[in-house]
């Protein structure tokens, strides 16, 4: 694995990137590789920050005054953002990094180009969490002095007061998020908006557009509230639309920067979208869609004829609807409407209005109270975390309160155009998220008509013999991926919870501190054994190349090597490291010994059985039953594919492709290099040829044989694993529904041929 640069351009970034790139530049990267229109950009990079943050001093001083920083004492929070964000402002930019932004700006266009500054967090866009507005986008940017202070400005922002409450409460660790920039052509937009390409809260094939003069930024920030039209994928017609009064847009300003202008009487209500231009922009929706497996909230800008997709993100909130609040009850509502907007976020709340007309008012928001306000921003998270429902006057579907909202559970109604004026302050009303309307007072319900009971059919669960596990990297991911009903979990990380640690292993030797190290990993892995109780957990032991290591604390002691891919990682390590193995074998006694039987050990980068032997020998010098543990191997190089039946005979229990290193290893190709970009095949014949075979010597030896790299979350790739005989397949937490039913369908399948076959004779 070759060290990661200070820039990547779009042309060589894919969905694998988000650690190097962030979830932003990740989908531009992959949305441009599927043929869809994207405005040429580049990316600094997440390792560029940190760097900065290393050539700086400020990794250390940063982390350790937000450690304990109470994140609900907002006087504190501010205090904390304002002096984290000064820091990083104030520091001086490597030169290098400088130097290789103006390169790159250059590059892309010789003249002066006007850009677009995105922030692009690398825990951000997840499939349950689109931490929506957390950092900054800067527009209307033009020359390098002015888009290096963009880019630090959005490093920065990873500091403001609403990221860092948003990543505490969403349960990730300060010191394991990093930021990447992204610098895109700005589209002059004549009209721009949002999409859902399927429905946010049912996920109906209902595509959902909301569109506006200028740029997009009206939309996603609720300064307009747009008009909006749904696409019915099934009949491909627009089957409703609303045309909204679009008062104001959002243009470019000089050469800095926007404005908002009030828009001509004339254009005011007039239509934005052409019934031609719904369809192609749901197009456009339902390839990303398809792309990705699961629906996506898209940003669009229209020029003329030309139509541009400006981002894509998973929608992180279909399925939520009985989150805070149950939602109304049928019958006939008993009570006076107040105001009526748009159901953004469904589901029913009572209580007192508190009218905030500015973020830095958020104190006076209590527990309990419904918030009404012109529009929110991200600002105002911690307040909307503690309301029962929200009440906008501007925005609609696609808008920062409604997308929120709907992560959060709350109901919303956006779009009121006169809650701010009509509501009062400590009023009594109740809040319809579903149907967009707000009542005064405590609302009854009258009973619904009786009507004859009739039988309900629920769907009933999926079964497959195949094993359908689920990967999972951090301990807060624990839960949700718990939630997708997988039979397990096929890979647990464990260098993500060292890496958040920004310190090495040998650091903690060489500093007495290895309990520390030992209890971050024994929690953290027992997060993930408590969310998955009597199914199998196998977690990794470390694989970190010397070039991840080398940035943080202790790691001025990592060796230099000119190919960290090839070099010093995996097992290979750990045999040579054997203080830094015991620590981990440490947490794995620990939790043997309270009774996590279901845990499994696997060895990653294992190229030879008598690794494995020599490991094993290892872990029972230290006091491991080998025996009565389950340890199994990665088979990641192609050595190890080819002596799967020596690794049978010495022991092991279970092994797992890791695919994303075997097609590497088999092929010789990077998949970074943009210029091997189309010969990186995950279904080359000599990789299938590998696994084909080692499954079938695994079947004949008894040995579960699984697979754990990126080519388990692909339906099709699945499928022929089913075929082929794999006994289990672990995807990625979005991935697993789909994983399932492929798997179903090919079983299916099978059994169908197989009774045909039969009959047949």
């Amino acid at each position: 694995m070759n060290e990661v640069p200070n820039i990547l351009w779009l042309e060589e970034i894919r969905k694998e990137d988000i650690p190097s790139v962030g979830g932003k530049g990740a989908s531009l990267g992959e949305m441009a590789s599927i043929g869809l229109p994207v405005p040429k950009a580049f990316v600094v990079t997440a390792q560029a920050f940190r760097r900065f943050l290393v050539a700086t001093g400020l990794e250390d001083t940063l982390f350790q005054k937000m450690e304990q920083l109470d994140v609900e004492n907002n006087e504190a929070l501010e205090a904390a953002a304002g002096q984290a964000i000064a820091s990083v402002i104030d520091a001086e930019m490597p030169q290098k990094i400088q130097d290789d932004i103006k390169a790159a700006y250059h590059t892309m266009s010789p003249e002066e180009m006007i850009v677009a500054v995105r922030s692009s967090a690398t825990a951000e866009d997840l499939p349950d969490a689109s931490f929506a507005g957390q950092q900054e986008t800067y527009l209307n940017i033009k020359g390098v002095d002015d888009l290096i202070e963009a880019v630090r400005k959005c490093w920065a922002s990873l500091y403001g007061a609403r990221a860092i409450y948003y990543r505490s409460k969403q349960g990730f660790d300060d010191r394991s998020v990093n930021i990447a920039v992204v610098i895109q052509q700005l589209v002059h937009s004549e009209k721009a908006g949002v999409m859902f390409s399927s429905h946010p809260v049912t996920g109906e094939p209902l595509t959902i557009i909301e569109g506006s003069w200028g740029l997009g930024e009206a939309v996603v920030s609720g300064t307009v509230s747009p008009d909006n039209y749904i696409f019915d994928q099934r009949t491909e017609k627009v089957v409703d639309q609303l045309i909204a009064n679009k008062k104001v847009e959002i243009l470019p300003d000089g050469r800095k920067g926007t404005k908002v202008v009030e828009v001509s009487p004339s254009r005011q209500d007039a239509q934005v979208l052409s019934n031609e231009e719904v369809a192609r922009l749901a197009m456009f929706g339902k390839i990303a869609e398809d792309h990705y497996g699961v629906p996506q909230d898209v940003e669009w800008s229209i020029i003329g004829s030309s139509l541009y997709i400006l981002q894509s993100r998973p929608i992180t909130t279909i399925g939520m609807a009985n989150g805070k609040n149950a939602p109304l009850p049928t019958g006939a509502v008993q009570g006076k409407v107040l105001v009526q907007g748009q159901g953004a976020s469904p589901g029913i709340a009572t209580g007192k209005v508190v009218i905030l007309m500015d973020a830095k008012d958020i104190g006076i928001v209590k527990e309990g109270d419904i918030l009404v306000t012109r529009m929110t921003n991200p600002d105002m998270v911690p307040a909307m975390r503690k309301v029962k429902a929200i009440v906008t006057d501007e925005g609609g579907m696609t808008c920062h309160a409604a997308i929120v909202s709907r992560e959060l559970g709350t109901p919303a109604v956006v779009g009121t155009r006169n809650g701010t004026g009509t509501l009062r302050q400590g009023q009594l009303v109740t809040v319809d998220g579903e149907k967009g309307v707000v009542y005064e007072g405590a609302v009854q319900a009258a009973p619904a008509a009786a009507t004859a009971a009739q039988p309900v059919a629920a769907a009933a669960p999926v079964i497959t013999a195949t094993s359908v596990k689920v990967n999972v990297s951090l301990p807060e991911a624990a839960q949700r991926a718990a939630a997708t009903g997988a039979d397990g979990v096929g890979l647990l990380r464990i260098e993500h919870l060292i890496l958040g640690l920004n310190k090495t292993p040998n650091w903690f030797i060489k500093n007495g501190k290895e309990e520390e190290f030992i209890l971050e990993l024994y929690n953290g892995i027992k997060t993930v054994l408590d969310a998955f109780p009597g199914k199998p957990v196998w977690v990794r032991t470390l694989d970190a190349p010397t070039d991840e290591f080398r940035n943080m604390e202790g790691g001025e002691d990592e060796p230099i090597e000119h190919n960290p891919m090839l070099g010093w990682r995996g097992i290979r390590r750990d045999l040579k490291s054997p203080e830094q193995f015991k620590m981990q074998v440490e947490a794995f006694k620990r939790l043997w010994n309270e009774g996590y039987d279901n845990m499994g050990l696997m060895f990653p980068l294992v190229g030879h059985p008598d690794e494995f032997i020599q490991a094993k020998a290892m872990l029972a010098g230290w006091g491991v039953d080998v025996e009565k543990v389950t340890l199994g191997i990665m088979i990641e190089i192609p050595s190890s594919a080819v002596l799967i039946e020596d690794f049978a005979k010495c022991g092991i229990k279970f092994a797992s492709f890791g695919t994303n290193d075997l097609i590497q290893y088999t092929l010789a190709i990077d998949r970074n290099n943009e210029h091997l970009t189309d010969m990186y095949k995950p279904k080359h014949p000599a990789v299938l040829k590998l696994i084909d075979s080692a499954i079938r010597v695994c079947r004949e030896y008894g040995v579960e044989c699984s697979i754990c790299g990126q080519a388990g979350s692909d339906p099709v790739m699945a499928e022929w694993l089913v075929d082929h005989g794999i006994s289990s397949i672990s995807a990625n937490i979005d991935a697993i529904s789909k994983i399932r039913h492929a798997v179903a369908r090919t079983e299916q399948r099978i059994l169908l041929e197989a009774a045909r076959k039969n009959n047949a004779l």
